[in-house]
């Protein structure tokens, strides 16, 4: 299981970037370009293969990461799975805001993240309905569920 959440900026020359989909800014706030679909997906990956978390491989506190390519991050991650002896099964993200919409971008996200991945990855939008820090439209969450298994050493 993995779990992501950014704040939304107030730069409107930061663009937005969603399962490695660039939106006009404002954008979300972080070290990377805070993919918080990336980033969710590339955690439970991390998790599922017992290989621990998005931020003791990627730390924050990382110069050389200021302004990382999330997708690029998750392509680390999958040759990291890989060299484990895993593949990834599949990956599934839900992720909460209101804006951008997530539905017309779904197949370009999906086939982005799944070729960072290594393996297919789903991807939902979920509307917060107006609820807490999300439906104030303050930021944005994606939670994600990863299912990794051993290579077969055939």
């Amino acid at each position: 299981m993995g779990f992501d959440v950014h704040p939304l900026g107030d730069d409107p020359e930061r663009p937005m970037v969603l399962g490695g989909v660039t939106f006009p800014g404002p954008g979300l706030v972080g070290h990377s370009d805070a993919d918080v679909i990336a980033h969710a997906c590339a955690d439970a990956l991390l998790g599922a293969a017992g290989l621990g978390d998005i931020g003791s491989h990627f730390p924050d506190t990382d110069p050389a990461l200021a302004g990382a390519d999330s997708i690029e991050l998750l392509r680390a991650v999958g040759d990291e799975i890989r060299a484990a002896g895993w593949h990834v099964a599949n990956v599934d993200c839900s992720v909460v805001c209101d804006e951008p919409k997530i539905g017309p971008s779904r197949e370009q996200m999906q086939r982005r993240l799944s070729d960072a991945a290594g393996g297919p990855v789903t991807v939902k939008g979920k509307r917060p309905e107006g609820l807490g820090a999300l439906g104030r439209h303050e930021g944005i969450a994606c939670w994600a569920v990863a299912m990794v298994e051993r290579e077969d050493p055939r």
